[in-house]
């Protein structure tokens, strides 16, 4: 008998935790790289988005992000609008939950309205705050991170080197990068080479 026990590895592999000062000592960055327990991907088209949002109402037990970049924090994890008929429902505890996040939302959200995917094994997440923060991720993506412009709370799809990435505030120095699992080793690479001038330490 073969073993059939699915076998993981964290797309973050080979880079190793650790601090990197900058040249007066100090440490303007932290970095968090891991694994997220559940996403799922919920869409649909143009004429079914009214009908996705009252079932997804239904599902989740409270409205959904009207807008696109809005999110909204749910008994199922965070759920951000990040296009006009799509959503993605994020849970990042980082360890698997009793609940089966897709099942339960396909029980609710019907075939002819939408559909709901699990992105759990292609998603996973980067934690970055600090006073340097903003000067880091500046050099990266070209977005406007004023907080007038980018309040927490609000995520905006971008990318950088042409690696896709959707960036959530969570504070005035603090951020989420959800990035692909197959992009994810050299995201982190990228990251931490642009921090690398004000001191950064990475964490697993």
């Amino acid at each position: 008998m073969f073993d059939t026990t699915p076998l993981y590895r964290s797309p973050f592999e080979g880079h190793a935790p650790g601090t990197q000062a900058a040249a007066d000592g100090s440490v303007g960055v932290h970095v968090h790289a891991g694994m997220l327990s559940q996403v799922t991907q919920i869409s649909t088209w143009g004429s079914g988005i009214d009908a996705l949002c009252q079932q997804l109402h239904t599902a989740l037990g409270q409205p959904v992000p009207a807008h696109t970049g809005q999110t909204q924090a749910t008994a199922l994890g965070l759920c951000l609008r990040t296009g006009p008929q799509e959503f993605l429902l994020v849970n990042e505890s980082g360890t698997p939950t009793a609940i089966n996040t897709t099942a339960l939302l396909r029980q609710h959200i019907a075939a002819d309205v939408g559909s709901v995917a699990d992105l759990s094994h292609a998603r996973c997440q980067i934690s970055v705050e600090g006073p340097q923060c903003l000067a880091t991720l500046g050099k990266l993506f070209a977005l406007d991170f004023r907080a007038a412009a980018f309040p927490a709370g609000e995520v905006k799809l971008s990318g950088t080197h042409h690696m896709p990435c959707a960036l959530l505030r969570t504070g005035p120095h603090s951020f989420v990068l959800y990035a692909f699992s197959t992009y994810a080793f050299d995201t982190l690479a990228t990251l931490m080479d642009a921090a690398r001038e004000y001191g950064v330490r990475l964490s697993r």
